[in-house]
């Protein structure tokens, strides 16, 4: 009966034990959780201009995709894998229509192809606003 009592005793310590630690746990986490939102609290809502201006500095060396499409065209595996070298592939584009500038896929600007020291550029003809790039997406 003694070792009975002393198993009891010993269990109710490991419970609470295992409940303390528990405790501090969730305690840690809640200090953590409330240590983060102090950190992201300043780039919510309201800033002034000398601190946007410092926020937009840290994205400005982050890398984005600039692609200059001529055009597209839709074609049939049968047709693609009769490709040859010299085939000629038909794009939807016009020869003199202004070139689609895009940002991770998304379109920028339109402009026109240049070659500067043998090598093509695009000079941007116009820049495509926010609004503009809404409507187009719902299109």
């Amino acid at each position: 009966m003694a070792d009975d009592n002393e198993n009891q005793v010993a269990a109710e310590d490991d419970w609470g034990a295992a409940i303390a630690e528990q405790e501090q746990a969730e305690a840690a986490a809640l200090k953590a959780q409330q240590a983060t939102a102090t950190v992201f609290k300043d780039f919510s809502g309201s800033s002034t201009s000398g601190a946007t201006h410092n926020d937009l500095d840290f994205i400005l060396d982050i890398p984005v995709q600039l692609t200059v499409e001529l055009g597209r065209t839709k074609i049939a595996i049968k047709n693609l894998l009769q490709l040859a070298q010299g085939s000629v592939v038909e794009l939807d584009g016009m020869a003199g229509e202004p070139m689609d500038v895009l940002v991770n896929g998304c379109l920028i600007a339109q402009g026109e192809v240049v070659v500067v020291n043998d090598k093509f550029g695009i000079r941007l003809t116009d820049i495509i606003t926010p609004s503009e790039r809404v409507r187009k997406l719902s299109k």
